[in-house]
């Protein structure tokens, strides 16, 4: 469960540093390059952390579809991108991939060390 608290907050960071990269305008801009920075070096941090627990293939496909699908929506809400019907079509099966591989049998993840 531990390694999913970890995926989740590095997706956070992720999809943070990645709004953040647009608003560096080309790392021309201080504050927001420093929190592309940042944003990637906890989200890499973290990710790294979940692969302890959640196989790789499963921790990757989950970190990289659910960063894009909520990437995606944040460029429409904040910056207008355009958004149409083959926008929402990639963006419900970005996140029913992401379901399937979760619910597809992956073999026993490792289990946490205890302290």
């Amino acid at each position: 469960m531990k390694g999913y608290v970890y995926l989740g907050f590095s997706i956070i960071g992720e999809v943070f540093a990645t709004a953040m990269l647009k608003m560096s305008e080309g790392f021309t801009v201080l504050l927001p390059t420093i929190g592309v920075i940042i944003g990637y070096a906890l989200s890499f941090y973290l990710i790294s952390l979940s692969l302890k627990t959640i196989p790789l293939s499963l921790a990757y496909a989950v970190w990289s579809g659910v960063g894009t699908a909520l990437t995606a929506l944040i460029g429409v809400v904040v910056w207008n991108d355009p958004f149409n019907m083959q926008m929402l079509c990639a963006i419900i099966l970005i996140i029913g991939g992401v379901a399937l591989l979760n619910s597809s049998k992956h073999p026993q993840t490792k289990k946490e060390p205890s302290i």
